[in-house]
């Protein structure tokens, strides 16, 4: 008995109390230890890394910070730098932020009328609202009905007119709908189709017009109309992009689903559309908007060069769309195909209900990352004639007022790009996690 008390003198019969982790196992110091100095080549790479950035902030922040907000122009910050002691010949020793203020609102709104900035805001409210129920599932489903009458509100807000217009161009929806919905009866889902897409661009071509004019005689609804050429710096940008963006997503699932469709004529000239747009560059395009278009449009046609723009901004990113969507049916097992033949779909309900919500969710980095080139990309109208943020800028360092003043209104439109960019980079990151699948 006395061996068994003596092996059993040594078993604990209760839980010892928690204790604190080492300050080396938890916290910030494990994570520097892990990330910033777990070998010694990384903390090389970190101290040389921590030297560089403190480097340049030393050099960048004093100038941002302690730059001059109160001045009329660039020499009269010159004088209040030289008044506190500054030196540099242009103004180097601090950041001359007074053309922000003193230009903002052109770097905004371009030559848009002042008493009319509410109209682009409103515009821009809209959007929002218009775009929630699109992003997050969580919103009624009745805000869709806002979302399909959005782009006609504000595209009557920001160039006014009658009202009547934005009706007429709303109404080939309605027509092509129709002529699809009692088309497929009759001569079949691909002849609808076809049909859905052609009968409204040839009432918008050659109907719209004449009954928006007609209803405006009659009943005259409208607000004062401002031209094309009054858009300009980020008002443009915003304009271009987000109409490049909201067209290019459906118009490039089509291309992206005649690509491999059967259908001899249809996968043709979807292979040939994506390939010679996407084998030129956009600012070609954009010339050819500019310069070519008018000479295949009947004499005497008034084609806006702001809609050209458009047009051609929405073909470009469509291909590539196309091409990044196409990436994610390919990705797809070729079960999926057959589950739905199993299940007695047709083509357009398999794609709708199966093939298309998982391609699409495949495709989500490669879509928004395409959706952030077209944006950025959207300061090349410069070279054709529009005042984008880049074209004012210009504009603004040619008075002489603030001629020679150049990283100031760089950061600024910079900034505006980073932080529009970035949100629409976390928005993709968001999506994809709460359609991860995979439980990691």
């Amino acid at each position: 008995m006395s061996e068994i008390h003596a092996e059993t003198a040594y078993v604990r019969t209760e839980m010892l109390p928690e204790q604190t982790p080492p300050i080396t196992a938890a916290g910030p110091v494990k994570w520097m230890r892990e990330n910033l100095f777990s070998s010694w080549l990384n903390a090389i790479l970190t101290i040389v890394s921590v030297f560089v950035i403190y480097y340049v902030l030393s050099g960048i922040l004093p100038w941002m910070v302690n730059g001059i907000w109160d001045a009329g122009s660039l020499s009269e910050c010159r004088e209040i730098r030289d008044a506190r002691g500054g030196s540099g010949e242009h103004g180097e020793g601090v950041a001359c932020w007074a053309v922000l203020g003193d230009r903002w609102h052109q770097l905004m709104f371009g030559f848009y009328p002042s008493e009319l900035y509410w109209r682009p805001i409103l515009s821009f409210a809209i959007f929002l609202l218009a775009l929630a129920p699109v992003l997050f599932d969580t919103l009624p489903r009745k805000m869709f009905i806002l979302t399909a009458a959005a782009p006609f509100v504000c595209a009557w807000l920001l160039w006014g007119g009658t009202i009547w217009g934005p009706i007429a161009i709303a109404l080939g929806f309605v027509i092509g709908w129709a002529v699809y919905k009692f088309g497929v009866p009759a001569i079949g889902t691909l002849g609808a189709t076809i049909g859905a897409i052609v009968v409204p661009i040839l009432y918008w071509l050659f109907v719209a017009g004449p009954v928006a004019g007609g209803l405006s005689g009659i009943l005259p609804i409208g607000i004062e109309a401002v031209p094309s050429d009054d858009f300009g710096g980020f008002l443009l940008a915003f304009v271009i992009g987000a109409s490049g963006i909201i067209l290019s997503m459906p118009l490039g699932i089509i291309l992206a689903l005649g690509r491999q469709s059967d259908l001899f004529i249809i996968n043709k000239f979807s292979v040939i559309f994506i390939e010679v747009i996407r084998g030129v560059p956009l600012i070609v395009w954009l010339f050819t908007a500019s310069l070519l278009l008018n000479y295949f449009l009947p004499p005497g046609t008034n084609f806006d060069l702001m809609l050209r723009v458009i047009i051609m901004v929405t073909l470009f990113s469509s291909a590539y769309i196309a091409e990044v969507i196409r990436g994610g049916l390919a990705a797809l097992p070729r079960g999926q195909y057959e589950g739905a033949d199993s299940l007695g779909l047709n083509y357009w309900q398999s794609m709708q209900l199966i093939i298309l919500p998982q391609a699409l969710k495949i495709s989500i980095p490669g879509i928004v990352s395409s959706f952030i080139g077209l944006f950025k990309d959207t300061v090349l109208v410069v070279f054709v004639g529009l005042s984008d943020p880049i074209g004012f800028s210009n504009l603004i360092r040619a008075t002489t007022d603030w001629n020679g003043i150049y990283w100031e209104l760089f950061i600024f439109i910079g900034l505006c790009f980073f932080i529009c960019c970035y949100g629409m980079s976390r928005y993709s990151q968001w999506l994809e996690r709460k359609l991860r699948t995979d439980h990691r």
